[in-house]
């Protein structure tokens, strides 16, 4: 099997690469370098000429606040751009597999959010990746959308890695404490993605780690297990100003991934540790 997969560069992309070589498949990587995904016809190119077999696509604009200030920039990569990729896997008959997101949820109530909820983003980011599962719904029949939260990686950026940076030189650090969600774990998410792309079990899927936190129990169990040694204080939304709302309730149903006959992937705690290890020596 060959894939290509988008935003390598990113932490998800990087570790469907890995995953793909450990299990003895192929997979082509490219990122804004090589495929701009809001090119329609370098995207037509790109992909005809690598000739996979499936399409994992990563790629996103992922700055939620700047999303706010930059919407059509936002629109073009994680609408437009999708609808791209999803135009050309239509006309090579390719699987596509897209990443969403809980923001496409509007974050009310305390129910956890079925795969097949209605939608309603609160955010520029959440209707931009809204658009965009449009976009693989309207134009494919073979197609994964696979939705996630809290996400970290090796490769990037991520809530872990900011809290550990804070705390090297504050004492006292204030984090949200009514938003509630799952993290993700890259590692982990790349074998499940590899998993299902090996089947045709197509649909919409919510992938998270096992387990619930808010953002202020995530920062509290990141210094616990790391040996920091740092005050956190919780805060509410209202007190924490950011630019771009955030759902207070990301809790996902995934249900469907057993009923699938899928692994739902190993708890939050346990992914984080096993993480903390590799980033931290």
């Amino acid at each position: 099997m060959r894939v290509l997969v988008t935003g390598v560069k990113g932490q998800l992309g990087y570790d469907v690469m890995n995953e793909l070589a450990k299990r003895g498949y192929e997979g082509v990587g490219v990122d804004v370098d090589e495929m701009d995904i809001t090119d329609a016809r370098k995207v037509d190119e790109v992909i005809t000429k690598a000739q996979v077999d499936k399409v994992v696509h990563c790629a996103a604009y992922t700055a939620v606040d700047a999303a706010e200030d930059n919407v059509e920039l936002c629109r073009r990569v994680n609408a437009e751009g999708t609808e791209n990729i999803a135009k050309v896997c239509k006309r090579l008959d390719l699987p596509m597999v897209y990443l969403s997101t809980d923001y496409v949820f509007d974050g009310e109530g305390e129910r956890p959010w079925e795969p097949d909820d209605e939608r309603d983003p609160l955010n520029v980011y959440g209707q931009t990746k809204y658009e965009g599962e449009l976009a693989v719904e309207r134009n494919l029949d073979k197609y994964f959308i696979v939705r996630i939260a809290w996400v970290f990686g090796v490769n990037g950026k991520n809530f872990i890695k900011t809290m550990l940076n804070l705390a090297q030189n504050h004492d006292t650090i204030t984090v949200v404490d009514d938003q509630v969600g799952s993290p993700t774990y890259t590692y982990d998410l790349a074998r499940l993605l590899v998993d299902m792309i090996e089947t045709e079990k197509y649909g919409r899927y919510h992938a998270t780690n096992e387990g619930l936190c808010t953002w202020y129990e995530f920062a509290k169990e990141i210094f616990r297990q790391a040996g920091v040694d740092v005050k956190v204080v919780p805060v509410t939304s209202e007190q924490f100003q950011a630019k771009a709302r955030r759902p207070h309730n990301s809790r996902m149903n995934k249900d469907k991934l057993e009923a699938m006959g899928f692994q739902r992937l190993p708890s939050w705690q346990d992914a984080l540790s096993r993480y903390l290890k590799i980033i931290r020596g």
